[in-house]
């Protein structure tokens, strides 16, 4: 009887070192997808210490600073993102979210020109399952953000 259990213990091992490999797998691509230039995620803070390349798409996200907001010309607006470490210029041409709004969370997809981030899209995080971690992580740092829930 014995060698039965031995054989059902090994076989867990297996099962355990298969499920390992293929979360290791599966990390493992979402980090290459990320890190793939299209919607790579900074905060203004990494923005403002290495800007990035003109011709780099990303995502940028943190608050909308308060005050910040100027409506131009037709359907454009320039406002400010910031992390509460450093602010971001962002100017937009298109209809902005509803729930878009001064300290609201923002994610804005776009380039940084002339050090401008030129958003070809922008969607208002108003809750915080949106906010991608790295910014609530950076606000949290910063004192800036305080979640509602504590």
């Amino acid at each position: 009887m014995a060698g039965m259990k031995g054989l059902k213990k090994k076989r867990r091992v297996q099962i355990i070192v298969v499920a390992f490999v293929a979360l290791a797998l599966a990390t493992g691509l979402i980090g290459y997808a990320f890190r793939d230039g299209i919607n790579y995620f900074r905060s203004p803070t990494q923005v403002a210490e290495e800007p990035p390349a003109p011709n780099e798409i990303f995502r940028i996200g943190g608050l909308v600073e308060e005050g910040s907001i100027v409506r131009g010309q037709g359907e454009t607006v320039r406002f400010s993102v910031t992390d509460g470490a450093n602010t971001v210029p962002v100017e937009y041409t298109g209809v902005l979210p509803d729930l878009f709004g001064e300290n609201q969370g923002m994610v804005g997809t776009g380039s940084y020109i002339d050090g401008v981030f030129q958003a070809s899209e922008i969607l208002a995080k108003h809750d915080e399952e949106y906010m991608p971690k790295e910014v609530l992580d950076a606000l949290k740092e910063q004192g800036t953000y305080v979640d509602p829930n504590s």
